[in-house]
């Protein structure tokens, strides 16, 4: 069966988030799926039917929801696409370069900080705290403090939530900045992170009074993502390239 690495939320190679796609010519069971994810050891490797179900695994555990992965796999197939998933059906268009995602909105309550969070992150001013179905979203004091950030991740694995969110308003070109720490599902620190903007769209599009958002995740590879919030959805774009494609022959 074919497989291919795609770099996602970039129009360049070796930027962005890279994502293993697997066209499944046959049925495979979870522990294959997850050897597989394994011996990619990207953040996120999508398996696609024939019938476009679509699951997701990091190299240690399934995912319930993985954007880059998402944009990777859509990518590929080219066309609009419909992907039935355990977050539901995602509808994904390409168009003219890009890909748009159709996922659920993720709208955060704001929260104490749970214990060990402000150790995790050491030297960071945090103006609030809030959580998301998955991750917990922490608003920074400034884009600066963002990517300066060095957390201690082991202390980030202790958190009982997928993640950690850290951001704070854009300092240039991009409206908000932020950057995604998974250790507990076996990613230190995503490079970009499509579904975190179902829970950063939410946040942000009120406060900054503004439907379409430009993000900026600061990770060392670093990519945007262009975001729409409308209603209980949100609209995410982003470029990608093919960087691989071969044969799976196992």
């Amino acid at each position: 069966m074919e497989i291919f690495v795609v770099d996602a939320f970039t129009d360049r190679p070796f930027a962005g988030n890279p994502a293993g796609v697997v066209l499944l010519t046959e049925p495979r069971d979870d522990d294959w799926m997850q050897r597989v994810a394994a011996e990619m050891k990207h953040e996120g490797t999508a398996f696609v039917t024939s019938d476009n179900g679509l699951r997701w695994f990091s190299p240690t555990r399934e995912l319930e929801l993985c954007g880059h992965a998402t944009l990777a796999a859509a990518h590929v197939l080219g066309g609009e696409q419909k992907f039935t998933t355990r977050s539901g059906v995602l509808t994904c268009v390409n168009d003219d370069g890009w890909v748009r995602m159709d996922f659920p909105a993720d709208p955060s309550e704001l929260t104490d900080p749970p214990i060990g969070l402000a150790e995790a992150l050491p030297h960071a001013t945090i103006k609030s705290v809030a959580r998301g179905r998955l991750d917990y979203l922490i608003e920074l004091g400034s884009a600066a403090e963002v990517r300066s950030l060095r957390p201690d991740v082991q202390g980030l694995a202790q958190i009982s939530s997928r993640g950690v969110i850290v951001t704070a308003a854009g300092d240039g070109e991009a409206d908000v900045v932020s950057r995604c720490f998974y250790p507990a599902v076996g990613i230190p620190e995503d490079s970009v992170t499509g579904s975190a903007h179902c829970t950063l769209a939410s946040y942000w599009v009120p406060r900054l009074q503004r439907a379409d958002l430009l993000a900026e995740q600061a990770s060392p590879r670093g990519g945007f993502v262009r975001a729409t919030l409308a209603q209980d959805r949100v609209l995410l774009s982003g470029q990608a390239v093919t960087v691989l494609r071969g044969r799976l022959n196992v």
